[in-house]
């Protein structure tokens, strides 16, 4: 994709004039000016750009940065620059592919704390945190159909789409940097609800394998334990025995990708109804009600609890979520605990 000034083209560029007819694109004709305002302030003006221009290749963005075509109060600046509460920002002309536009359905979710700087969920199992990887929209685009007016709705972190639980949301940039920051320095406390498989022995059990990422050829995400991978750390405390199932709750040392589904699978505790690192043969069963136990048709991982310091009052907050219904009712199915 290349371009206003590359692309404008003169009469008899055919070649050019089929390209653009098989691959439809928009442009913005001329240079916009944009005022930042005080929720935007704090961005890097590359992430700005990558945010705003939409359809643009990472590659243009960080080309018009580098020519100068993009201007803040006039001056030039370099892709670290931060912006400021009421720098003017000159975009210059782009082309830009259009995009098919997707209809999200507007959706609330079921709200744990909300105020002028958070909004807590209650994210359900099998629903997308955001789109992409095959997904249109996840709940921060649901979330923000149904509030049209709100001006900044931004995912804190994310969980997994068979993950339900707490989910934290900004409604603030100020509080979004804060949150992250926190994150970062291990100053928050994310706990876990899970059903792992087998003869759970240790009432309270640390584990530290590294983890390293990868991509499958299909493009799909998947997490190893590797030597030189990122280190990772979970608590695990035994809340209840079952006959073949433990109830534990999942302490977050270290928030890698798919962290407590490969640490319990490491330990030879998969998690029951993990499609990606569970044992199948037991989820295809679960799936059909026994004489000893209900059916499970979803991954057993619950976000129940959080703990951070409010971004603007500095007051310490401790929030929980209910466990999802079907994960309670298949508890109730397994009997009286061991313990």
């Amino acid at each position: 994709m290349k371009d206003l000034e590359r692309n404008s083209g003169k009469p008899g560029q055919n070649k050019s004039q089929k390209a653009d007819s098989a691959s439809p694109q928009q442009v913005l004709p001329q240079a916009q000016f944009v005022t930042i305002t005080e929720e935007e302030a704090g961005q890097r003006i590359d992430n700005y750009l990558l945010r705003v221009c939409k359809g643009v290749p990472k590659s243009h963005v960080y080309r018009i940065l580098r020519s100068g075509e993009v201007r803040v109060n006039k001056g030039r600046i370099d892709q670290l620059y931060r912006l400021k509460s009421g720098d003017l920002v000159r975009i210059p002309p782009i082309r830009i592919a259009e995009k098919q536009e997707v209809t999200v359905p507007a959706a609330e979710f079921e709200v744990i704390f909300e105020d002028a700087n958070l909004l807590v969920i209650n994210k359900p199992c099998g629903v997308a945190v955001h789109g992409g990887s095959g997904v249109s929209f996840g709940v921060i685009e649901q979330l923000r159909a149904a509030r049209p007016d709100a001006k900044f709705l931004e995912l804190v972190h994310r969980l997994d789409r068979e993950t339900s639980g707490l989910l934290l949301i900004a409604k603030k940039r100020t509080a979004l940097t804060n949150l992250h920051d926190q994150m970062r320095d291990g100053l928050t406390d994310k706990r876990y609800l899970v059903l792992a498989v087998g003869d759970w022995q240790n009432k309270r059990q640390h584990v530290k394998l590294a983890l390293h990422k990868f991509t499958l050829p299909d493009g799909e995400r998947r997490v190893r334990v590797q030597a030189d991978g990122q280190a990772s750390h979970t608590v695990f405390s035994l809340l209840q025995k079952f006959d073949g199932f433990a109830l534990l709750e999942a302490e977050l040392k270290t928030g890698r990708t798919h962290q407590i589904r490969v640490h319990l699978q490491s330990s030879g505790f998969p998690i029951a109804g993990d499609d990606k690192y569970g044992d199948f043969a037991l989820n295809k069963a679960l799936q059909k009600a026994a004489e000893t136990r209900g059916t499970l048709k979803r991954m057993f991982l619950h976000a129940h609890q959080i703990t951070f310091t409010h971004p603007e009052t500095g007051k310490q907050m401790t929030l929980n979520a209910p466990l999802a219904a079907e994960c309670q009712r298949f508890l109730v199915s397994l009997g009286k605990p061991l313990n």
